[in-house]
């Protein structure tokens, strides 16, 4: 295959992958702000009476609320992992689009809690399923990317 067609399909990717990662950022950001001025912190709007609420918490750790001091920690493990994915993505081949799908949901979530962290000190969390912590946009597609990029790295296992 000619060079310029490699670069090409990588640029496509690359492209394919920002538009993800910019739209989950954006998605992010729009929810968290709309919960933010339309409820207070700790209030909560049913939507399935007892399975899925609206809830706004202002979350200062991790997940299930650990950690609730270090976010300076938080901040350079979300930059670290930023940076090691924009490295990451030029060098990927075209062929491996599981792995961009996964970077892209990691990136965009990775800089919607960023930004919350930078701004506020805190992560805004909605989502509340009442039988898990109260999570967010960018959790999601942390949480998927994540996943992905398990799934990925036993497939590769696998194939050995």
């Amino acid at each position: 295959m000619p060079r310029e067609r490699r670069s090409s399909e990588r640029g496509i990717n690359l492209t394919l992958t920002l538009l993800i990662s910019i739209s989950i950022f954006i998605l992010d950001q729009l929810t968290k702000t709309s919960i933010k001025y339309l409820i207070a912190v700790g209030d909560s709007i049913p939507v399935i009476k007892d399975v899925f609420h609206i809830t706004l918490v202002f979350n200062k750790g991790a997940a299930f609320g650990i950690l609730k001091t270090q976010n300076s920690f938080f901040i350079i493990i979300a930059v670290v992992a930023a940076i090691f994915i924009v490295y990451s993505l030029p060098r990927l081949k075209k062929d491996e689009f599981f792995v961009n799908t996964a970077f892209s949901l990691l990136l965009g979530g990775i800089f919607g809690n960023l930004i919350d962290r930078l701004r506020f000190g805190y992560v805004i969390d909605f989502l509340d399923f009442r039988i898990w912590p109260v999570f967010n946009v960018a959790d999601c597609a942390i949480s998927i990317g994540a996943a992905l990029v398990a799934i990925h790295l036993l497939r590769l296992k696998f194939k050995r």
